[in-house]
């Protein structure tokens, strides 16, 4: 009897590995073959290939952003990929997920698998031309695909909870004399933010626009930064050491010049 009993045992042990790992074998396949459905949709959005991006969605697909609003339908979805996203030359938009943090989540009735939940955190990143790229922030997203006559298609796009990118800054702050700073402050004028004075506090640099103000940190003699943003301000000298102007630098590219006035 004890030998049965053990027998058995062993048989339901056996039963449910097996369930186990027929469970586990389905999981994975479903994840790759969203993963890889993913990756082909999100290409194809890189790459403003319009042409492909029904291939990706239902009919009835309906995209959710937290500030865009509602699309309802294929039709309108590409159009409006095409108008924004795709409709500017001289600036092009690139998505990208953050490593680690995508997850896919079967959604079955019974032990029928019939759609698929990914979700997870994505960045996005601007070319605009003539300029380096630079992310101009993040957000989650939640997609549904749906398993219809053995096609997977997205029927519900949800992007939200964007927000500026966290900037982590990486320069390397130095201590430069009071002499040295003080060199350098003054009245400046730009065309874009008006007047604006330059005056030192301690051992740094402000910068005030209007209501706007920026600690300016040294990190050689005439190069400053601030540490919340991607923001270099270049001061240039002339030959005496009088500063002439201020060239200001966000994420690599010029956005304004002010010129010293006194």
């Amino acid at each position: 009897m004890a030998t049965k009993q053990i027998s058995r045992t062993i048989l339901f042990v056996m039963v449910l590995a097996t369930g186990f790992m027929q469970t586990f074998a389905q999981t994975e396949k479903l994840a790759a073959t969203i993963l890889h459905l993913d990756s082909a949709f999100w290409n194809a959005y890189n790459n403003c290939d319009s042409a492909h991006f029904k291939d990706f969605l239902t009919d009835d697909v309906e995209f959710y952003h937290d500030m865009g609003g509602v699309t309802r339908d294929a039709k309108s979805l590409i159009e409006s990929l095409n108008k924004n996203i795709c409709g500017n030359a001289n600036s092009r938009l690139r998505r990208e997920a953050v490593a680690g943090t995508v997850k896919v989540y079967a959604m079955q009735k019974g032990n029928e698998i019939y759609g698929a939940i990914i979700s997870g955190e994505q960045n996005f990143y601007i070319t605009e031309k003539g300029k380096p790229e630079y992310n101009s922030g993040t957000a989650n997203f939640t997609q549904l695909w749906l398993l219809k006559n053995g096609d997977w298609k997205m029927a519900r796009i949800l992007s939200y909870n964007h927000h500026a990118p966290e900037y982590v800054n990486k320069r390397k702050e130095i201590e430069l004399s009071a002499q040295k700073l003080d060199r350098l402050t003054g009245t400046y004028k730009s065309a874009q933010s008006g007047t604006a004075t330059v005056t030192r506090k301690n051992k740094i640099l402000v910068l005030t626009a209007g209501k706007n103000s920026y600690m300016l940190y040294p990190q050689t003699d005439t190069s400053f930064f601030a540490k919340d943003r991607d923001l270099v301000f270049q001061f240039a000298e002339d030959a005496k050491g009088k500063p002439i102007r201020i060239i200001v630098k966000e994420n690599n590219a010029v956005v304004e010049e002010l010129i010293f006035e006194k």
